[in-house]
């Protein structure tokens, strides 16, 4: 089964200093159809203005990826952490048994462009974490087209770890080129178009749109060669 979500069927949260778009159900909009997909619980993609950002906050029991796709964004939490991450860069925090912290933008001048996202975790109440890494996303202007993994539950070098079944990939598609990626038995995918076009076992997307994918042997990608996607394979 393959069920196309556009762009704009997302949700929308609008403030004088947030433009936020939301695959699944999440602050003040709420459809019970988009409760998530699998383990996946938010795919939210935000633009805060130039000094500006998410005050303090708590998390509890998730695990949260954040990549910067425009601009610069500070992280602070309770651990006394202060981390800036900037386009291209990958966090990934473990809330664990509870953490409390801010997101703002680290630019007084431009505005911070950044995916958000949130999966359920198979562990709950673990030690709160967090690590980041420099230059995951995209997979490289100019390069081939490919996929790399940006995190999964296996200890694989050069990948972010999380606390679920599930692995993350970026990738770029090139239309003479389609990437071909195999799912287990009994495994789901969601595949995010982040910039650009692409054709997802025959389906056209455009920026922004989502594609989840059950009871398919695999996933075949083709497209624009500069666009960019994320892969999520899900248990």
């Amino acid at each position: 089964m393959i069920e196309l979500h556009k762009a704009s069927d997302r949700g929308v949260s609008r403030l004088d200093w947030l433009d936020s778009r939301h695959s699944f159900s999440f602050a003040g909009w709420h459809d019970p159809s988009r409760m998530g997909f699998r383990s996946l619980r938010v795919l939210n993609e935000d633009r805060v203005a130039p000094g500006a950002g998410f005050g303090p906050h708590p998390h509890r029991d998730m695990e949260i990826l954040t990549i910067v796709l425009e601009g610069a964004l500070e992280h602070r939490d309770s651990s006394g952490a202060r981390t800036v991450l900037r386009a291209g860069d990958v966090q990934r925090m473990s809330a664990g048994s509870g953490v409390t912290h801010s997101e703002w933008n680290g630019s007084d001048e431009v505005a911070v462009h950044f995916l958000q996202i949130w999966l359920q975790p198979a562990r709950v109440g673990t030690a709160p974490s967090h690590v980041e890494a420099c230059g995951l996303f995209p997979i490289g202007s100019g390069a081939p087209a490919g996929m790399r993994a940006l995190a999964a539950d296996a200890g694989e070098v050069g990948v972010l770890r999380i606390q679920q079944d599930a692995k993350i990939f970026a990738g770029r598609a090139d239309a003479n080129a389609p990437l071909h990626h195999a799912l287990a038995a009994g495994r789901g995918a969601w595949v995010q178009t982040a910039r650009g076009k692409l054709i997802v076992n025959g389906r056209p997307l455009a920026t922004g749109d989502g594609l989840s994918i059950e009871d398919e042997p695999g996933v075949v990608l083709s497209g624009d060669p500069d666009g960019d996607f994320l892969l999520f394979d899900l248990a």
